[in-house]
């Protein structure tokens, strides 16, 4: 068995400029931009959705199989992702285009200019999911992650076909797609993940009512920031985790795909909702006391010890037993 974790792959050019971009900007004079900004450095990281997420199952022992679509310049982070376990052999490489790329200056007043540049990622749509799980075997989940839209579409129209347990986890582009868009990326899913602002935007784009939506999918977790996530499937009472108090935080850019790496990877080892909520909460809070997605170490008895200090030791335990590659 597989976890196929498909979606985005990029890097991020992080840039900070110690003025205020509203100092250059004449108002009357905007129809005519022209400015440049001299920064003071440049911070290149790591990230892309699907990529966070193998990154983070990778780091708990797993071996992901990550289905996405990138550049010829993706040797480097190619060999930073299999050294921490991930299957990249059915990666897409683009004759033509680059890796997705981020690019995003940052003033004193944390105003920010950024472009996104999609590049390979539109080359996704061109990926089918038999012939890797024909090499890799039958999947315990798809998940299908913010990417190309209609890849997206693909991948969940064919895990309907070819009866492939997947996760729907629309993310961002919920914010662009109208309903004829969402609804295929939500119907039928196995688990449905999103905030609470998404959940919100799935049931007025789709036009279901919050239990039309349940009934179309297994089970709905919806993270809820600092207070953790509420789980809820049909006729059954909703319950929630709480997050894990965080000791230092830095910055919360990759703490959703963190915790749905923590979520899958509990589950494909049969732990309860639960236990595989509690596992993506305590992934998570490694992620916001870090600048970066993919920044964190884990050490076993650290791990551990914040397990037990937040949920009991019978959830240490029980998610112990399955770390067999922490040191």
């Amino acid at each position: 068995m597989s976890l196929l974790i498909a979606g985005s792959i990029a890097t991020d050019h992080l840039m900070s400029f110690q003025g205020k971009f509203s100092d250059s900007l004449v108002v009357d004079q905007l129809d005519k931009l022209s400015v440049s900004f001299l920064v003071d450095d440049l911070d290149v990281r790591r990230g892309g959705c699907a990529a966070n997420i193998s990154f983070g199952l990778g780091n708990l022992g797993l071996e992901p199989v990550l289905v996405g679509a990138v550049g010829e310049d993706f040797g480097d982070y190619r060999a930073w992702l299999e050294r921490h376990r991930v299957d990249c052999g059915s990666v897409h490489v683009s004759e033509t285009r680059h890796t997705a790329r981020f690019v995003c200056t940052t003033d004193s007043a944390d105003a920010q200019i950024a472009s996104f540049y999609p590049g390979a990622m539109s080359e996704a749509r061109e990926i089918e999911l038999k012939p890797i799980v024909d090499r890799v075997g039958e999947p315990d989940y798809v998940l299908v992650g913010p990417d190309d839209p209609e890849a997206m579409i693909r991948h969940t129209d064919e895990c309907r076909q070819r009866g492939y347990p997947f996760v729907a986890d629309p993310s961002q582009q919920l914010a662009f797609g109208d309903g004829d868009m969402i609804r295929p990326l939500v119907d039928g899913a196995h688990i449905l993940v999103s905030n609470e602002y998404e959940s919100s935007l799935i049931t007025q784009k789709t036009g279901w009512t919050h239990d039309e939506v349940l009934e179309r999918v297994g089970t709905w977790v919806i993270t809820l920031g600092p207070r953790g996530v509420r789980i809820e499937r049909q006729g059954e009472e909703p319950f929630e985790v709480a997050a894990v108090p965080e000791v230092d935080k830095k910055e919360p850019t990759g703490v959703g795909d963190a915790f749905r790496a923590g979520l899958l990877a509990g589950l494909s080892w049969g732990l309860s909702a639960e236990r595989a909520a509690q596992l993506g909460c305590l992934l998570a809070v490694y992620v916001v006391e870090q600048v970066g997605t993919q920044e964190y170490t884990l050490t076993r008895s650290h791990f551990l010890a914040r397990c037990e200090a937040a949920y009991g030791g019978d959830a240490a335990a029980e998610i112990g037993e399955h770390l067999r590659t922490l040191r």
